[in-house]
Protein backbone atom coordinates (compact mmCIF):
# COMPACT_ATOMS: atom_id res chain seq x y z
CA UNK A 1 0.00 0.00 0.00
CA UNK A 2 2.75 2.53 0.83
CA UNK A 3 4.46 1.66 -2.47
CA UNK A 4 1.17 2.18 -4.34
CA UNK A 5 0.76 5.60 -2.70
CA UNK A 6 4.34 6.52 -3.57
CA UNK A 7 3.76 5.60 -7.21
CA UNK A 8 0.55 7.63 -7.26
CA UNK A 9 2.30 10.77 -5.99
CA UNK A 10 5.50 10.29 -7.99
CA UNK A 11 4.58 12.99 -10.59
CA UNK A 12 4.05 15.45 -7.73
CA UNK A 13 7.43 14.61 -6.20
CA UNK A 14 9.13 14.96 -9.62
CA UNK A 15 7.43 18.35 -10.06
CA UNK A 16 8.71 19.56 -6.68
CA UNK A 17 12.27 18.38 -7.30
CA UNK A 18 12.31 20.00 -10.75
CA UNK A 19 10.90 23.28 -9.44
CA UNK A 20 13.29 23.61 -6.50
CA UNK A 21 16.27 22.71 -8.68
CA UNK A 22 15.38 25.43 -11.20
CA UNK A 23 14.58 27.92 -8.42
CA UNK A 24 17.94 27.33 -6.72
CA UNK A 25 19.77 27.66 -10.04
CA UNK A 26 18.01 30.99 -10.73
CA UNK A 27 18.87 32.39 -7.32
CA UNK A 28 22.47 31.15 -7.30
CA UNK A 29 23.32 32.09 -10.88
CA UNK A 30 21.87 35.58 -10.45
CA UNK A 31 23.16 36.09 -6.88
CA UNK A 32 19.67 37.08 -5.74
CA UNK A 33 20.23 36.27 -2.06
CA UNK A 34 19.86 39.92 -1.04
CA UNK A 35 16.56 40.20 -2.90
CA UNK A 36 15.30 37.08 -1.14
CA UNK A 37 16.10 38.57 2.25
CA UNK A 38 14.54 41.96 1.46
CA UNK A 39 11.35 40.35 0.14
CA UNK A 40 10.89 38.06 3.11
CA UNK A 41 7.58 39.75 4.18
CA UNK A 42 5.76 38.72 0.97
CA UNK A 43 7.02 35.16 1.39
CA UNK A 44 5.67 35.19 4.95
CA UNK A 45 2.29 36.50 3.75
CA UNK A 46 2.11 33.79 1.12
CA UNK A 47 2.39 31.10 3.80
CA UNK A 48 -1.24 31.91 4.51
CA UNK A 49 -2.05 32.79 0.91
CA UNK A 50 -0.85 29.46 -0.43
CA UNK A 51 -2.89 27.52 2.12
CA UNK A 52 -5.96 29.49 1.04
CA UNK A 53 -5.12 28.82 -2.61
CA UNK A 54 -5.11 25.07 -2.14
CA UNK A 55 -8.06 24.77 0.23
CA UNK A 56 -10.57 27.28 -1.18
CA UNK A 57 -11.72 28.61 -4.57
CA UNK A 58 -9.44 31.63 -4.09
CA UNK A 59 -6.05 31.95 -5.75
CA UNK A 60 -2.96 32.93 -3.81
CA UNK A 61 -3.17 36.31 -5.51
CA UNK A 62 -6.22 37.00 -3.33
CA UNK A 63 -3.73 37.46 -0.49
CA UNK A 64 -0.75 38.64 -2.55
CA UNK A 65 -2.66 41.44 -4.30
CA UNK A 66 -3.87 43.30 -1.16
CA UNK A 67 -0.55 42.75 0.64
CA UNK A 68 1.48 44.31 -2.19
CA UNK A 69 -1.07 46.95 -3.17
CA UNK A 70 -2.58 47.99 0.17
CA UNK A 71 0.22 47.20 2.66
CA UNK A 72 3.28 48.05 0.53
CA UNK A 73 1.54 50.66 -1.68
CA UNK A 74 2.60 49.03 -4.93
CA UNK A 75 0.66 49.73 -8.17
CA UNK A 76 -2.25 47.39 -8.89
CA UNK A 77 -0.58 46.17 -12.11
CA UNK A 78 2.30 44.82 -10.00
CA UNK A 79 -0.15 43.10 -7.66
CA UNK A 80 -1.94 41.54 -10.62
CA UNK A 81 1.24 40.27 -12.28
CA UNK A 82 2.57 38.93 -9.00
CA UNK A 83 -0.71 37.12 -8.41
CA UNK A 84 -0.56 35.46 -11.83
CA UNK A 85 3.13 34.63 -11.46
CA UNK A 86 2.91 33.14 -7.97
CA UNK A 87 -0.23 31.17 -8.82
CA UNK A 88 1.63 29.69 -11.79
CA UNK A 89 3.67 27.87 -9.14
CA UNK A 90 1.30 27.49 -6.18
CA UNK A 91 -1.88 26.63 -8.06
CA UNK A 92 0.00 24.40 -10.50
CA UNK A 93 1.59 22.60 -7.54
CA UNK A 94 -1.82 22.16 -5.92
CA UNK A 95 -3.27 20.97 -9.26
CA UNK A 96 -0.57 18.31 -9.68
CA UNK A 97 -1.25 17.14 -6.13
CA UNK A 98 -5.03 17.10 -6.74
CA UNK A 99 -4.62 15.05 -9.92
CA UNK A 100 -2.29 12.61 -8.17
CA UNK A 101 -4.76 12.36 -5.29
CA UNK A 102 -7.47 11.63 -7.90
CA UNK A 103 -9.88 14.15 -6.47
CA UNK A 104 -13.20 14.32 -8.35
CA UNK A 105 -13.21 17.02 -11.07
CA UNK A 106 -16.08 18.30 -13.21
CA UNK A 107 -14.08 17.78 -16.40
CA UNK A 108 -16.68 18.61 -19.05
CA UNK A 109 -17.42 22.05 -17.58
CA UNK A 110 -13.71 22.56 -16.95
CA UNK A 111 -12.73 21.76 -20.54
CA UNK A 112 -15.04 24.46 -21.87
CA UNK A 113 -13.70 26.90 -19.30
CA UNK A 114 -10.08 26.14 -20.24
CA UNK A 115 -10.79 26.96 -23.89
CA UNK A 116 -12.64 30.13 -22.91
CA UNK A 117 -9.79 31.22 -20.64
CA UNK A 118 -7.28 30.65 -23.41
CA UNK A 119 -9.17 33.29 -25.41
CA UNK A 120 -10.49 35.60 -22.70
CA UNK A 121 -7.30 36.05 -20.71
CA UNK A 122 -5.09 37.35 -23.57
CA UNK A 123 -8.01 39.44 -24.87
CA UNK A 124 -8.34 41.16 -21.50
CA UNK A 125 -4.59 41.57 -21.09
CA UNK A 126 -4.19 43.23 -24.50
CA UNK A 127 -7.30 45.39 -24.86
CA UNK A 128 -8.89 45.91 -21.44
CA UNK A 129 -6.48 45.77 -18.48
CA UNK A 130 -4.09 48.51 -19.72
CA UNK A 131 -6.97 51.01 -19.96
CA UNK A 132 -8.35 50.57 -16.42
CA UNK A 133 -7.15 52.99 -13.75
CA UNK A 134 -5.23 51.86 -10.69
CA UNK A 135 -8.10 52.70 -8.33
CA UNK A 136 -10.63 50.94 -10.55
CA UNK A 137 -8.57 47.73 -10.48
CA UNK A 138 -8.39 47.86 -6.68
CA UNK A 139 -12.15 48.39 -6.43
CA UNK A 140 -12.95 45.64 -8.94
CA UNK A 141 -10.82 43.26 -6.89
CA UNK A 142 -12.45 44.37 -3.63
CA UNK A 143 -16.00 44.17 -5.01
CA UNK A 144 -15.55 40.69 -6.48
CA UNK A 145 -14.29 39.17 -3.27
CA UNK A 146 -16.65 41.10 -0.98
CA UNK A 147 -19.53 39.75 -3.06
CA UNK A 148 -18.13 36.25 -2.79
CA UNK A 149 -17.68 36.60 0.98
CA UNK A 150 -21.20 37.91 1.51
CA UNK A 151 -22.72 35.09 -0.55
CA UNK A 152 -20.79 32.49 1.41
CA UNK A 153 -21.72 33.81 4.83
CA UNK A 154 -25.39 33.60 3.86
CA UNK A 155 -25.30 30.20 2.13
CA UNK A 156 -22.33 28.29 3.55
CA UNK A 157 -24.38 25.98 5.80
CA UNK A 158 -26.43 24.85 2.79
CA UNK A 159 -23.48 24.73 0.37
CA UNK A 160 -21.49 22.53 2.76
CA UNK A 161 -24.29 19.91 2.67
CA UNK A 162 -24.37 19.46 -1.12
CA UNK A 163 -23.51 15.95 -2.30
CA UNK A 164 -22.47 14.83 -5.77
CA UNK A 165 -23.47 16.93 -8.78
CA UNK A 166 -26.84 17.78 -10.35
CA UNK A 167 -27.27 16.39 -13.86
CA UNK A 168 -29.83 19.00 -14.95
CA UNK A 169 -27.37 21.37 -16.59
CA UNK A 170 -24.80 18.89 -17.87
CA UNK A 171 -26.05 19.13 -21.46
CA UNK A 172 -25.00 22.80 -21.26
CA UNK A 173 -21.57 22.08 -19.79
CA UNK A 174 -19.50 23.20 -22.77
CA UNK A 175 -21.23 26.56 -23.50
CA UNK A 176 -21.51 27.37 -19.80
CA UNK A 177 -17.87 26.43 -19.25
CA UNK A 178 -16.74 28.44 -22.28
CA UNK A 179 -18.63 31.51 -21.02
CA UNK A 180 -17.04 31.11 -17.58
CA UNK A 181 -13.61 30.93 -19.22
CA UNK A 182 -14.04 34.03 -21.36
CA UNK A 183 -15.56 36.19 -18.61
CA UNK A 184 -13.28 34.83 -15.91
CA UNK A 185 -10.22 35.18 -18.12
CA UNK A 186 -10.98 38.86 -18.64
CA UNK A 187 -11.47 39.36 -14.90
CA UNK A 188 -8.20 37.54 -14.14
CA UNK A 189 -6.36 39.67 -16.72
CA UNK A 190 -7.43 42.73 -14.71
CA UNK A 191 -7.04 41.55 -11.10
CA UNK A 192 -4.97 38.35 -11.32
CA UNK A 193 -7.76 36.27 -9.81
CA UNK A 194 -11.51 35.73 -10.16
CA UNK A 195 -12.02 32.96 -12.68
CA UNK A 196 -11.73 30.38 -9.90
CA UNK A 197 -14.51 32.11 -7.95
CA UNK A 198 -16.77 32.23 -11.01
CA UNK A 199 -16.57 28.53 -11.84
CA UNK A 200 -16.94 27.68 -8.15
CA UNK A 201 -20.09 29.78 -7.78
CA UNK A 202 -21.61 28.24 -10.91
CA UNK A 203 -20.82 24.74 -9.62
CA UNK A 204 -22.28 25.20 -6.14
CA UNK A 205 -25.21 27.48 -7.03
CA UNK A 206 -26.33 26.08 -10.38
CA UNK A 207 -25.00 22.51 -10.32
CA UNK A 208 -25.37 22.01 -6.54
CA UNK A 209 -21.88 20.51 -6.58
CA UNK A 210 -20.17 18.97 -3.59
CA UNK A 211 -17.33 21.19 -2.33
CA UNK A 212 -15.02 18.20 -2.90
CA UNK A 213 -15.76 18.64 -6.62
CA UNK A 214 -16.11 22.43 -6.87
CA UNK A 215 -12.88 23.45 -5.13
CA UNK A 216 -10.44 21.15 -7.00
CA UNK A 217 -12.08 22.12 -10.30
CA UNK A 218 -11.63 25.82 -9.51
CA UNK A 219 -7.98 25.29 -8.49
CA UNK A 220 -7.10 23.65 -11.81
CA UNK A 221 -8.81 26.40 -13.83
CA UNK A 222 -6.99 29.13 -11.88
CA UNK A 223 -3.66 27.35 -12.39
CA UNK A 224 -4.16 27.22 -16.15
CA UNK A 225 -5.38 30.83 -16.34
CA UNK A 226 -2.40 32.04 -14.29
CA UNK A 227 0.03 30.42 -16.71
CA UNK A 228 -1.79 31.92 -19.69
CA UNK A 229 -2.01 35.32 -18.00
CA UNK A 230 1.60 35.74 -16.89
CA UNK A 231 2.92 34.30 -20.17
CA UNK A 232 0.79 36.77 -22.13
CA UNK A 233 1.92 39.71 -19.99
CA UNK A 234 5.60 38.75 -20.26
CA UNK A 235 5.36 38.42 -24.05
CA UNK A 236 3.57 41.76 -24.33
CA UNK A 237 6.22 43.43 -22.15
CA UNK A 238 9.00 41.89 -24.26
CA UNK A 239 7.69 42.93 -27.67
CA UNK A 240 5.88 46.18 -26.73
CA UNK A 241 7.69 47.49 -23.60
CA UNK A 242 6.24 50.99 -23.93
CA UNK A 243 2.58 49.94 -23.83
CA UNK A 244 2.96 46.90 -21.55
CA UNK A 245 5.28 46.50 -18.58
CA UNK A 246 6.04 43.84 -15.99
CA UNK A 247 7.94 45.41 -13.10
CA UNK A 248 11.18 43.71 -12.02
CA UNK A 249 9.71 43.76 -8.50
CA UNK A 250 7.34 41.01 -9.63
CA UNK A 251 10.31 38.73 -10.28
CA UNK A 252 11.94 39.46 -6.93
CA UNK A 253 8.69 38.88 -5.04
CA UNK A 254 8.11 35.70 -7.05
CA UNK A 255 11.61 34.42 -6.17
CA UNK A 256 10.98 34.99 -2.47
CA UNK A 257 7.48 33.52 -2.30
CA UNK A 258 7.51 30.70 -4.88
CA UNK A 259 9.36 28.11 -2.72
CA UNK A 260 6.74 28.70 -0.02
CA UNK A 261 3.68 28.32 -2.23
CA UNK A 262 5.03 25.25 -4.03
CA UNK A 263 4.47 23.36 -0.79
CA UNK A 264 1.84 25.56 0.88
CA UNK A 265 -0.87 25.22 -1.78
CA UNK A 266 -0.81 21.40 -2.00
CA UNK A 267 -0.62 21.33 1.80
CA UNK A 268 -3.87 23.31 1.88
CA UNK A 269 -5.44 20.86 -0.58
CA UNK A 270 -4.35 17.99 1.67
CA UNK A 271 -5.44 19.45 5.02
CA UNK A 272 -8.87 20.52 3.79
CA UNK A 273 -9.58 16.92 2.77
CA UNK A 274 -9.16 15.92 6.44
CA UNK A 275 -11.16 18.65 8.17
CA UNK A 276 -14.60 20.24 7.58
CA UNK A 277 -14.43 22.87 4.85
CA UNK A 278 -17.09 25.18 6.28
CA UNK A 279 -14.95 26.79 9.06
CA UNK A 280 -12.17 27.64 6.58
CA UNK A 281 -14.69 29.12 4.13
CA UNK A 282 -16.32 31.23 6.88
CA UNK A 283 -12.95 32.69 7.92
CA UNK A 284 -12.04 33.41 4.31
CA UNK A 285 -15.46 35.00 3.66
CA UNK A 286 -15.01 37.35 6.61
CA UNK A 287 -11.56 38.31 5.30
CA UNK A 288 -13.13 39.08 1.91
CA UNK A 289 -15.44 41.62 3.56
CA UNK A 290 -12.60 43.05 5.64
CA UNK A 291 -10.45 43.63 2.55
CA UNK A 292 -13.30 45.59 0.92
CA UNK A 293 -13.57 47.89 3.94
CA UNK A 294 -9.77 48.13 4.07
CA UNK A 295 -9.64 49.14 0.40
CA UNK A 296 -12.34 51.79 0.83
CA UNK A 297 -10.60 53.30 3.86
CA UNK A 298 -7.04 53.01 2.51
CA UNK A 299 -7.94 54.55 -0.86
CA UNK A 300 -10.34 57.10 0.70
CA UNK A 301 -13.11 55.97 -1.62
CA UNK A 302 -16.20 58.16 -1.38
CA UNK A 303 -18.98 59.70 -3.45
CA UNK A 304 -19.72 58.13 -6.81
CA UNK A 305 -16.93 55.55 -6.59
CA UNK A 306 -18.24 54.25 -3.27
CA UNK A 307 -21.81 54.08 -4.53
CA UNK A 308 -20.73 52.25 -7.69
CA UNK A 309 -18.73 49.72 -5.67
CA UNK A 310 -21.70 49.02 -3.39
CA UNK A 311 -23.96 48.66 -6.42
CA UNK A 312 -21.39 46.24 -7.85
CA UNK A 313 -21.65 44.07 -4.73
CA UNK A 314 -25.44 44.20 -4.93
CA UNK A 315 -25.42 43.29 -8.63
CA UNK A 316 -23.09 40.35 -8.16
CA UNK A 317 -25.16 38.96 -5.31
CA UNK A 318 -28.28 39.39 -7.44
CA UNK A 319 -26.54 37.28 -10.11
CA UNK A 320 -25.68 34.68 -7.45
CA UNK A 321 -29.35 34.57 -6.39
CA UNK A 322 -30.43 34.00 -10.01
CA UNK A 323 -28.01 31.06 -10.28
CA UNK A 324 -29.22 29.71 -6.95
CA UNK A 325 -32.87 29.84 -8.01
CA UNK A 326 -32.12 28.19 -11.34
CA UNK A 327 -30.27 25.47 -9.47
CA UNK A 328 -33.20 25.01 -7.06
CA UNK A 329 -35.69 24.75 -9.92
CA UNK A 330 -33.60 22.16 -11.75
CA UNK A 331 -33.13 20.17 -8.56
CA UNK A 332 -36.90 20.21 -7.94
CA UNK A 333 -37.42 18.97 -11.49
CA UNK A 334 -35.02 16.08 -10.87
CA UNK A 335 -36.86 15.12 -7.68
CA UNK A 336 -40.29 15.24 -9.40
CA UNK A 337 -39.06 12.88 -12.10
Amino acid sequence: MPQANLNRYLPFLIWLVAFYAIWFWLVASGSYWHQLASHFPIALAMLFGSYIAGSTPMGGGTVGFPVLVLVFDMPSSLGRNFGLAIQSIGMVSASVFILCKRSPIEWKLLRGALVGSLLGTPFGAIWIAPHISDLAVKLIFAVIWASFGLMHLVKISEIARFQGLSASWQSWDLPIGFSIGVLGGIVASITGVGIDMIIYVVLVMLYRADLKIAIPTSVILMAFTSIVGITTNLLLAHFWPVQYQVDLEVFYSWLAASPVVAIGAPFGAFVVSLIPRAPTMIIVSLLCLVQYVWTVVHEQVSGTSLVVSLLGIAFMNWAFIILYRLGSQSQSGECSR
